[in-house]
């Protein structure tokens, strides 16, 4: 598209908006029919662990929804000289799962309690006994039923539970709707009619019952949607809270909302069976569409949709680059020390291309980037640890090494049951998200994890977003009976190019060597979570 063309499609309203509120970003990704991105704008943001929970404000949810919406329309302004005031469709998603539980008049009970929190444990071993089903401890209907257990005196005046990405889209629509994928980290999900389990949830009514609780869990939920339905328009005083400027005008319709994992499989068209992807960055989580269901249950594999309402395995670590985000601060902070300016972006590429000429099992030592709890491995916290022996080879190269390997290490444990025990067979693994930023080595490092090739496409770095973005494009465009797969593929990502990286042979079995290291050594890990409180 050219520069009339495009302010044409502005004007018009013939572009989409995708916003994600991600766990350290707000992005906003205005695209235009083509489905390339056209602006965009951001707000950094960072949890905060208050009384024991991992949480975010809800008036910086809305101070970084409206900048980074006034930072995308103003580069909006300044690339094509055209005001924001109209757009085909508009799509939010958030980081997954969570608890927001709200009353009657629609006040916030309790804070946000984030997809990081491991405070669920009892509740979580309870639901998957009840249901013979993985109740993931992140789960919407773990932290309720916890906050039941808890005896917390919120409970009582429930009327609506949702997640970030369902609370933003309410706000602005008025509808208390939530797309599939993400509702399927709420309550298990019903693939053969698209919708919660209705087995399960008489067997919750039953336990809540007995629990007190005068309130249906039915009533509480919010309504499910899969990709393709319309979920509701932009109020009047939703445009104004998300443009208090007054500039965006009401009635634009919105696809549902979806959980990060969900806009992760569309961003990278992995949304038909024997697809999958991998999402890295301050978490980690592989999501494989399966071909039929596993054989049992397992307690470190959690069974999600796609947005359409495919059954997806998913593997999930609370912790990814955290820790070593950390350490690259720390040498950042080292060489400004010396005088030396370097930017953080060269100074990350520097140390991770270092990496690759590190020993293949990073030279004997050991690291767990645990700043959270981890239920992979089974711990309630975390405390981020470096380790090694006198003989292990202490270098740079190693020691960035170790911590890349430890990012996948949780990973590694839960895909291992899905390679090895269930026999699940892929086609392709694409991957996305700051582990991979870096030319090469995340591949490699990814690729070494799962022995399988790993996939970059260019569009890679636009992220969730994007894929938010996508799908309100797929609500708005598609043609009657175009399933999401057939408009990604055909429409999206024909003519795509990316890179795609073999496991190498050596990096495989470094890795393996590492992996025996990473499981003997939890002991220390679980050492150190007990001695320091």
């Amino acid at each position: 598209m050219n520069q009339k063309e495009i302010q044409k499609a502005i004007e018009s309203g013939q572009t989409v908006l995708g916003i994600e509120l991600g766990s350290t970003r707000i992005k906003a990704v205005l695209i235009g029919e083509n489905h390339a991105p056209l602006a965009s704008g951001n707000y950094e943001w960072e949890n905060r662990f208050e009384n024991g929970v991992w949480t975010y404000s809800l008036e910086e949810v809305w101070t970084g929804l409206q900048e980074s919406y006034k930072n995308l329309a103003s580069e909006v302004h300044e690339k094509y000289g055209s005001t924001l005031r109209t757009i085909g469709a508009i799509g939010f998603s958030a980081m997954m799962h969570g608890y927001m539980a709200f009353d009657k008049d629609g006040n916030q009970l309790v804070p946000f309690r984030t997809w990081r929190n491991t405070i669920t444990g009892q509740a979580s071993e309870q639901l998957t006994d009840l249901f013979q089903f993985n109740i993931p401890q992140r789960w919407s209907v773990a932290h309720l039923y916890q906050a039941i257990l808890n005896k917390e005196a919120h409970v009582n005046q429930i009327s609506h539970l949702t997640t970030l990405a369902g609370y933003v889209h309410w706000k602005l629509t008025g509808e208390k709707v939530m797309g599939i994928g993400e509702a399927s980290g709420m309550f298990p999900i019903d693939s053969t009619i698209n919708d919660y389990d209705q087995h399960l949830l008489g067997l919750l009514s039953q336990k809540l019952k007995q629990e007190g609780m005068s309130w249906h869990i039915q009533d509480m939920l919010p309504k499910v949607l899969v990709a393709g339905e319309s979920a509701g328009t932009l109020s009047d005083q939703g445009a104004k809270l998300l443009d208090p400027t007054g500039q965006l005008q009401a009635g634009i319709p919105l696809c549902p909302p979806e959980g990060d994992a969900g806009t992760g499989m569309v961003a990278t068209n992995s949304v038909a069976e024997r697809t999958g992807n991998v999402s890295a960055g301050t978490s980690v989580f592989a999501m494989i569409v399966l071909e039929k269901a596993l054989s049992k249950l397992y307690p470190e594999i959690d069974m999600v949709t796609t947005p359409t309402g495919k059954p997806v395995a998913m593997v999930h670590s609370n912790n990814c680059t955290s820790d070593l985000n950390a350490w690259v601060g720390l040498f950042h902070e080292f060489s400004n020390a010396l005088g030396v300016e370097i930017s953080q972006s060269k100074l990350f590429e520097l140390l991770y291309q270092k990496a690759l000429s590190g020993d293949a099992d990073a030279g004997g030592l050991l690291a767990y980037s645990y700043l959270s709890g981890e239920h992979i491995t089974h711990l309630e916290e975390g405390r981020p640890l470096f380790v090694r022996t006198p003989e292990s080879r202490f270098t740079l190269a190693n020691f960035i090494r170790v911590n890349l390997f430890s990012s996948l290490g949780a990973l590694k444990i839960g895909l291992d049951i899905l390679f090895e025990q269930e026999h699940v067979k892929i086609n392709q693994i694409l991957g996305h998200g700051g582990f991979f930023k870096t030319r090469e080595v995340g591949q490699r490092m990814m690729a070494a994890a799962m022995n399988v090739p790993v996939s970059v496409m260019e569009t890679a770095g636009e992220g969730g977003a994007w894929g938010i973005a996508l799908l309100a494009a797929y609500m708005l465009r598609k043609t009657p009976g175009q399933p999401l797969e057939a408009y990604l593929t055909n429409q999206v990502f024909a003519g795509q190019s990316g890179t795609t990286i073999a496991p190498i042979e050596a990096d495989v079995a470094g890795f393996g060597t590492f992996m025996k290291r990473y499981k003997k050594g939890l002991v220390i890990e679980r050492a150190a979570v007990d001695g320091l409180r």
